[in-house]
């Protein structure tokens, strides 16, 4: 028998030995595609209705904040959210393993959304404290161990991310769906609880279906000696006893908070961590001079980003404020739940991230291929132009007017078209512009710019005054003309930025270049 006909059978045999249980996929992707989907209901399930429920009135059972605390607590929580996937990911590779990290962080998720419908104003920041901590543990390691299920070779990789991001947005959706109805109809701590129950659909399924990710990241990857763990649970332990007694401490009113003010600076504490930790790998990392041009273009990515995110999530705070208050939303006798409007989002990102994948693929066969920063920039100007539709929907709204629902609908969509312009291209980004010792730190020194958005979002969220209908379409335009301004200055920074992108490339062909033709190419 020749090599060939062997090699031959050996890829067969091989490749019979896939596991394609899951469409094709393995059966381990079943396992986190339905965890991540129950918890994805959850979150986004509360997150449509936070804003709400804290500006309602106490005779609605709300909370009554003001509008710029509520969004100040929305820009706080959400970026907790981002940034606190930090030590969740350190928890996991150091100390827990993933399996086990994700599986308590669920639990605490659950717990979280159990405080949340007990209907007592002393259980609200509780139970987001619990659920902010579980997102940390749990959603940067479950997406982790995605990756984990393939082989290095195995090309099916990007393929079972396309599938577990589905659903992702299937999970959005159905908590989109069942918290806004049980919210409208049958009470705010009923829709709490029904996130509750979504987390504890997704834990059942994940612990009888944990046999198909055995061996996968079920122990810690970088496990600290005894000394070191014993020190890591003294530290978390102190960390846990220091936010009780912060909390005690505020109900007791021997602290108090201004979340407008803890807000702005928080944000500032993000900013200056991002710079000094990009700082540090630029002037520490012993990078050379092609590593540090990359550095440049991704520093204008991590720009994009923070000022995307800002605008993007005003989904949960003012557009949603403005689909309650300014939307007509009645459909015959039917009255649309206001937090179904925040699911044409996901709705819009199923249908068209097939195109958008099939778009690069190609520009690029017809060697178009802008930098970084450009796709970014019109992912950002896109964003705006949805604001400046809301521009306009604001001013019939100032008008004493209720607007058509295809106003933010219309918003909506450019807001999904921008961030399947930019999302994906900042976390590729990422990947192929940082320096290679240093992916890992990046992209968490890039999940920043997440949290730096959503802090910053809950602020500008902060102007919209209910009270004062006529500030309404000067927020919206300001948010415009900002993330526009960004765009372009992006837009006229491209050509150094592409000059900076392709630095690699000259050092990688020198290297694999011989001498003589270095020489050769020298004189030429």
């Amino acid at each position: 028998m020749s090599d060939e006909q062997l090699s031959g059978q050996q890829s067969v045999a091989g490749d019979a030995k896939l596991d394609t249980a899951f469409f094709g996929h393995p059966k381990g992707l079943q396992t986190l595609f339905f965890t991540e989907m129950w918890e994805r209901m959850s979150y986004y399930g509360m997150r449509a209705m936070l804003v709400l429920f804290m500006t309602a009135s106490l005779q609605q059972e709300g909370l009554a904040f003001t509008v710029a605390s509520a969004a100040a607590i929305y820009g706080l929580y959400t970026g907790a959210v981002y940034f606190l996937g930090l030590p969740g990911g350190w928890i996991s590779d150091r100390l827990l393993g993933g399996q086990r990290t994700v599986w308590y962080g669920g639990i605490i998720i659950m717990c979280g959304h159990i405080i949340l419908a007990i209907p007592h104003p002393s259980s609200f920041f509780i139970g987001l404290i619990f659920v902010a901590t579980g997102t940390g543990l749990l959603k940067p390691n479950i997406s982790a161990m995605v990756g984990q299920l393939y082989k290095t070779e195995d090309e099916r990789r990007d393929s079972g991310y396309a599938i577990y991001y589905m659903g992702i947005n299937i999970g959005s959706m159905i908590g989109y769906g069942v918290c806004g109805y049980f919210m409208e109809n049958l009470g705010w701590h009923w829709a709490f609880g029904a996130a509750a129950v979504g987390m504890a659909l997704g834990l059942v399924q994940y612990r009888f279906s944990q046999g198909y990710i055995a061996g996968i990241n079920d122990r810690p990857a970088n496990p600290l000696s005894t000394k070191g763990t014993s020190l890591a649970w003294t530290v978390i332990g102190a960390f846990i006893a220091i936010v009780i007694l912060t909390v005690i401490a505020t109900y007791q009113g021997w602290l108090v908070i201004n979340p407008v003010a803890l807000a702005g600076s928080v944000a500032i504490v993000f900013t200056i961590t991002f710079f000094i930790y990009f700082g540090h790998i630029y002037f520490m990392g012993e990078l050379t001079e092609s590593e540090k041009k990359r550095m440049w273009a991704l520093f204008l990515v991590c720009v994009a980003s923070a000022c995307f995110w800002s605008g993007f999530e005003q989904a949960g705070s003012s557009l949603n404020l403005f689909a309650r208050d300014y939307t007509d939303r009645l459909v015959g006798s039917f009255e649309i739940p206001t937090a179904w409007f925040q699911s044409a989002n996901s709705i819009f990102i199923i249908v068209l991230s097939p195109f958008f994948a099939a778009l690069w693929i190609n520009m690029a066969k017809r060697m178009i291929t802008p930098s970084y920063s450009v796709k970014c920039a019109v992912g950002l100007i896109i964003m705006a132009t949805g604001f400046l539709v809301m521009f306009f929907a604001a001013q019939y709204a100032a008008d004493g007017l209720k607007v058509a629902p295809y106003w933010l609908i219309t918003t909506y969509f450019l807001h999904t078209v921008g961030e399947l312009c930019l999302s994906p291209v900042a976390l590729s980004a990422v990947s192929r512009l940082s320096p290679a010792r240093y992916v890992g730190q990046m992209m968490g020194v890039f999940v920043l710019t997440y949290s730096i958005g959503n802090i910053i979002s809950g602020l500008l969220a902060g102007s919209f005054d209910p009270e004062n209908v006529q500030q309404i379409p000067g927020l919206y335009m300001q948010i415009a003309l900002f993330s526009i301004g960004v765009g372009i200055v992006l837009v006229l920074l491209n050509f150094k930025a592409k000059f900076w992108e392709r630095a690699n490339d000259t050092d990688e062909l020198r290297l694999n270049t011989s001498p003589g033709e270095q020489a050769e190419e020298q004189k030429v």
